[in-house]
């Protein structure tokens, strides 16, 4: 794939963008009347208004020129078909398939993956069953109450997100997850729950790492401190994982772990086992129906032309603001407070994917890639960094979201909500000009000195580009299309800018010196680090106060 600085397009997004500095979408929306409709785009009920964004025809077909001369196309098929895009590891990037609904085989090395996928989808369903009807009991003969995931990163960020958006369909399962190494973590996690009505599930693919085993070890004692008997693990701790050995040394039946494939990444792992506490609080039929929205996603991406594709359109303006607006950030702002995790699930997605120096032949990348993310639910947000965007001096895109129903409509408050996510919108789009200001001021009785001098303060330059995503009420279906949205979106990034998308090598260095570190803290020989770092050591090794 080419350096996107060698194509035809970039070169003339260039010329686009210094005709922008005579543009303004409060005009050019008073001109085109139709503009919500030229560039607006809906599956089912999922509504994708990107007409508030710094484009015009001539700017969105540059775009999609550049999308094809970056070849887009070719390596999501390429994805799709099961070929090793991800190049650094040698591996396939597949976590599509595990929200498969058709018939249709999925090939990697030769082989149909599709009947592993359904077996352990199968073995979920049945587990899931047992522990909500209350057929599984725990040592004491109680039904499980409770579920603990312990986990980390990708084995925690999804599940956390998703059990939280998904409250509504809750059952009589509650669902806590613990992943930071950080001991208080855990201890306050389990203050209030009865060891003998909790199940943990310890979710580590290799069933090394670190802070989920010390985590997980840490709940074992916990656990035998009230049941005493050893084998009583058995009946309260599963796994996630692929290491067999290490899950039955540590007292979990096999028969109880759940295995996953190399082909999934963790920031793409919910749709797997990785998903099982989701599966345990809601039900297999509504995690299926999470995968079943992905499922519409991925068919779209997979099929849409690039001009009527959702994922490809968001990637493409992400682009556009990243690399020729200087845009280093966007936010992501739910008007739903139980979406309140979904920017941090978003971030480990897109940064942790996105996040790349060098481009697929291992050349530097000429270009800025990987934007940080934020993002709060509103109204929360607008009374914390909102005005930042609206007059700092940075140019920050914005993803709205909000749903035409709440699941809890009280006291009219829905309405509030969504005029609020309906303002802001308008009002980064508009802006407020300086002849506005001082029209309102003087109809408030304000005399002109004062008005002269409060005016500068009051102006708004607008031109803030937004996109809104409007749903009709957040089911897991919904879910399931608005996470695969943010996948793919981010999988076209990553080939535009022709980065690795799938692979995570710079998190590497910090858990290395952290090895070396650890026994150092604990009293032994200091090795060769910096001076910040060796007097840091021993301070810690002293006790006393930073």
């Amino acid at each position: 794939m080419p350096s996107p600085t060698q194509t035809a397009a970039w070169q003339a997004l260039k010329e686009e963008r210094r005709a922008w500095n005579t543009l303004h979408l409060r005009e050019l929306f008073a001109k085109d009347k139709k503009r919500f409709e030229r560039f607006s785009l809906q599956l089912d009920d999922l509504l994708l208004d990107y007409s508030k964004n710094l484009i015009r025809p001539q700017t969105l077909k540059l775009l999609l020129k550049l999308a094809q001369e970056t070849g887009v196309e070719t390596l999501r098929d390429a994805m799709f078909s099961g070929e090793p895009i991800n190049l650094t590891e040698g591996r396939a990037v597949l976590h599509t398939a595990l929200r498969n609904r058709s018939e249709r085989p999925v090939m990697v090395d030769g082989q149909d993956v599709m009947p592993e996928v359904r077996e352990v989808l199968a073995r979920m369903r049945a587990f899931a069953d047992k522990v909500r009807t209350g057929k599984w009991k725990g040592y004491s003969g109680k039904p499980i109450s409770d579920v603990v995931n312990i986990g980390i990163g990708g084995s925690d960020l999804g599940p956390a997100m998703a059990c939280l958006a998904l409250k509504p369909y809750g059952g009589n399962i509650r669902a806590h997850f613990v992943s930071n190494v950080d001991p208080s973590h855990l201890v306050d996690t389990l203050e209030d729950l009865d060891p003998a009505s909790t199940l943990f599930i310890v979710a580590s693919k290799t069933f090394t790492t670190q802070e989920t085993l010390l985590n997980a070890q840490a709940a074992r004692a916990w656990f035998l401190d009230s049941a005493k008997d050893e084998k009583a693990v058995a009946k309260h701790f599963v796994a996630v994982s692929t290491h067999s050995e290490a899950v039955k040394a540590f007292g979990i039946d096999p028969a109880n772990m759940f295995g996953l494939w190399d082909w999934v990444g963790g920031r793409y792992s919910l749709w797997s086992a990785i998903g099982l506490p989701i599966a345990l609080y809601v039900g297999m039929d509504e995690f299926e129906e999470l995968l079943a929205g992905a499922y519409d996603m991925d068919e779209h991406f997979r099929t849409a032309p690039l001009a009527e594709n959702m994922p490809v359109l968001m990637a493409l303006l992400g682009l556009w603001y990243n690399n020729f607006w200087d845009a280093q950030s966007y936010a992501v702002l739910p008007y739903e407070q139980r979406l309140s995790r979904f920017p941090a699930y978003l971030q480990q997605l897109d940064m942790e994917s996105s996040g790349k120096g060098v481009m697929r032949d291992g050349k530097p990348v000429k270009v800025s890639s990987g934007p940080a993310l934020f993002g709060e639910p509103g109204t929360n947000g607008q009374h914390a960094f909102y005005q930042l965007i609206h007059q700092g001096t940075k140019l920050i895109p914005c993803d709205f979201l909000a749903a035409v129903e709440s699941h809890n409509d009280v006291n009219n408050q829905h309405a509030v909500l969504l005029s609020n996510f309906l303002a802001q919108s308008e009002a980064l789009m508009r802006g407020k000009t300086a002849a506005e200001v001082e029209t309102e001021l003087a109809a408030s009785g304000m005399g002109r000195k004062e008005i002269k001098a409060l005016l500068p303060h009051k102006v708004f330059p607008g031109n803030r580009p937004t996109n809104t995503l409007l749903y009709r009420k957040l089911t897991s279906r919904t879910l399931g299309r608005l996470i695969a949205l943010y996948e793919h979106k981010v999988f076209v990034q990553g080939a535009l800018w022709n980065v690795n998308s799938y692979d995570q090598w710079g998190v590497e260095l910090g858990k290395q010196l952290a090895r070396a570190i650890l026994p150092e803290l604990a009293g032994g020989k200091p090795g060769k680090h910096d001076a910040s770092t060796l007097a840091l050591i021993a301070r810690l090794r002293a006790g006393e106060e930073a």
